[in-house]
């Protein structure tokens, strides 16, 4: 049996229009991953698919064998966890609260918070630095505020997919390096992270393995080294890029530069290997 999330030619069209075209992917807990791409290559839509937010129009997924379809919601939450690229909170709740909200996926229907889910919060609340927050209403919070605050409720799900769209845009950097502390630290606890995101020093920097989408495709996968080569940027992203090790963490760093009049990515004319 498959462990993990697998998608076996996944597509999705919208309106008549292909936004995902024959995905095959196998997303493994313990790692984190990268989803990389121009915009509208289809990042957000992947993530949606794999929460059940969107319905495929062709292919299946499979979580741990079973058809993601078959399973209830209430379950599924318990195993897969999202936080969106721009959530929507119009109520005050404190941000206390909003992080139990997290813990409600666990109880039955009648089934209270308890002490137990209180000290859970308490923690990611404590591991995402929003302790502080705890009983300010969540909607006085800055933007970056605000995400590492839903980044506690998303942690405190306990799911064994943490599934992350652009986390970092609203951090500074400080935070944006200590989020993927974090993730690294829930992927010691056999935790998969999937994270869509445009900052290519970041993903080449923290993720295990890249997955690059470009119109909907799977253009390239694997470790960062294999997948932001300066073929492939320049012809999906239109960029000219270096790409050099840093010379005291061996990590890759991209240094990008526009290219005017660039010829667009044409699968079948540029062999990504």
């Amino acid at each position: 049996m498959s462990r993990g999330l697998v998608l076996k030619q996944v597509s999705f069209s919208r309106n008549g229009q292909s936004v995902l075209k024959g995905i095959n992917l196998q997303l493994k807990r313990g790692e984190i991953v990268g989803l990389i791409g121009p915009n509208g290559a289809g990042k957000t839509t992947l993530l949606k698919l794999l929460i059940k937010l969107l319905k495929p129009s062709e292919g299946t997924i499979l979580l741990d064998g079973k058809r993601l379809n078959d399973w209830p919601q209430n379950q599924l939450a318990q195993h897969i966890s999202y936080l969106p690229q721009n959530p929507v909170l119009e109520s005050s709740f404190s941000c206390r609260e909003v992080v139990l909200m997290g813990r409600y996926a666990a109880l039955t229907r009648f089934q209270q918070i308890s002490n137990e889910d209180i000290a859970v919060a308490d923690q990611v609340m404590l591991e995402t630095g929003t302790g502080a927050f705890a009983s300010r209403p969540i909607t006085e919070l800055s933007g970056g505020e605000r995400q590492r605050v839903l980044l506690a409720r998303s942690m405190a799900q306990g799911a064994g997919f943490l599934l992350l769209d652009e986390p970092t845009a609203n951090l500074d950097p400080h935070y944006q390096l200590d989020l993927f502390d974090l993730a690294a630290s829930l992927t010691h606890k056999n935790v998969g992270v999937v994270v869509a995101i445009h900052d290519l020093n970041l993903a080449a920097d923290h993720c295990n393995r890249l997955i690059l989408l470009h119109e909907g495709e799977v253009v390239k996968e694997g470790r960062p080294e294999s997948v932001l080569l300066p073929n492939l940027l320049r012809s999906v992203y239109r960029i000219d890029a270096e790409i050099v090790r840093h010379p005291k963490t061996a990590r890759l760093s991209v240094f990008p530069r526009q290219i005017k009049n660039a010829q667009p990515f044409t699968r079948g004319k540029l062999n990504p290997s």
